[in-house]
Order: structure tokens, then C-alpha cells, then sequence
């Protein structure tokens, strides 16, 4: 089965980079493009994992994987957080959105595949 992987990022080359990595593994890939497009197509599209930009217009990353973990139909999804911001405040305020991971940015394309593989895994 082919997992489906929602990237939420401002960013056009961020996206570009996430979504021809995760093609390449297989994946298909859904791209929002701010935090609040993102909420939708995850309500919408319920993909079997979510990484997230946190600092992104209309909605930052952090309320959108609130959001998705306050509601019964997507509070399962795995939500992976990256972010240029590593201060302790940052990612203690990424552990209380509930997500399940946080990666620094500039981080590690295959850090992060092995990342989703896990979460994937259970």
C-alpha cells in the first residue's frame, strides 16, 4: 500500500525538495500551501502522515497540529513538525501541539524519511 504524505510549507522550493524526496521513496504527496490549507486538505484528504512548516501565514504549524490532533477524525495522523526555530521554548511549545516529532531546519532530507517510515510504522 502507498502511503500518502501531506507536506504543509510556504516555502515553493521547501515543497519542491519534500515532495520529490518522498516521490522517490514511493510516497504520493499532497501539498498545502499555509497553515490553514493545509487543516483543510488533511480534513479532506486524511493522509497517513502530515510534516508541517510551524512559521507560515494565516495559520502557523503549531495550531494547525493542534487542530488536527482536537479532532476525532485526525487526531491518529502522525504529525511531523520542522522549523528554522531550536530554542528549548520552541520545541517544548512543538511537544505541547501534540506532534510527534520536530526536525530543525536546515535538516536532513533522509533524517526525515527515516523519521516518516518510523512514525508510519507505529
Amino acid at each position: 500500500m502507498v502511503a500518502t504524505v501531506l507536506i504543509v510549507d510556504d516555502d515553493p522550493v521547501i515543497q519542491r525538495l519534500l515532495r520529490v524526496n518522498f516521490e522517490m521513496e514511493g510516497y504520493e504527496v499532497i501539498v498545502g500551501v499555509d497553515g490553514i490549507d493545509g487543516l483543510e486538505k488533511a480534513r479532506a484528504e486524511h493522509p497517513d502522515i502530515v510534516v508541517l512548516d510551524i512559521m507560515m501565514p494565516r495559520m502557523s504549524g503549531l495550531d494547525v497540529a493542534k487542530a488536527l490532533k482536537a479532532d476525532p477524525e485526525t487526531a491518529s495522523i502522525p504529525v511531523v513538525l520542522l522549523s528554522a526555530k531550536a530554542q528549548e521554548a520552541d520545541l517544548r511549545a512543538g511537544d505541547e501541539s501534540g506532534a510527534d516529532d520536530y526536525l530543525t531546519k536546515p535538516f536532513d532530507p533522509f533524517q526525515l524519511l527515516q523519521r516518516v517510515e518510523q512514525l508510519l510504522a507505529g
